[in-house]
């Protein structure tokens, strides 16, 4: 059973930055594709960005390329999102997630482990 943490959001103004994390239980975890996913009050959980633990090969929801940046630390388990330039439209919970296969990387029913959320709030 894999476990997912999430840490790191906060309230930040328009503009600012935050970096998000998720620590993973599980140490074999080479073959994994781990996303964030976000969701917003009466919205459905959209995708924004996911990573390959082995080889680092990402993806990037459209609304967030070029401003958020997912990153891995292998020796510590832990995915990143780096969240800079943020908009009010960012505010969401955000969701660290994990699968076993590049299939379905973008659509959140294809993952079978997921963490508990962490707030972001953008002020504008």
């Amino acid at each position: 059973q894999v476990q997912l943490v999430e840490s790191g959001g906060g309230l930040m103004q328009a503009g600012g930055s935050l970096r998000l994390s998720c620590v993973a239980s599980e140490s074999t975890f080479s073959s994994y594709y781990m996303g964030w996913f976000r969701q917003a009050p009466g919205q459905e959980r959209e995708f924004v960005a996911a990573i390959r633990w082995s080889g680092g090969n990402t993806y990037y929801a459209d609304s967030v390329k070029g401003r958020f940046t997912i990153s891995r630390d292998n020796a510590k388990k832990t995915a990143y999102l780096q969240m800079n330039s943020l908009k009010p439209e960012d505010t969401a919970v955000y969701y660290c997630a994990a699968k076993a296969s590049q299939l379905g990387v973008t659509i959140a029913g294809s993952y079978r482990y997921w963490g508990q959320g962490t707030q972001v709030t953008v002020s504008s």
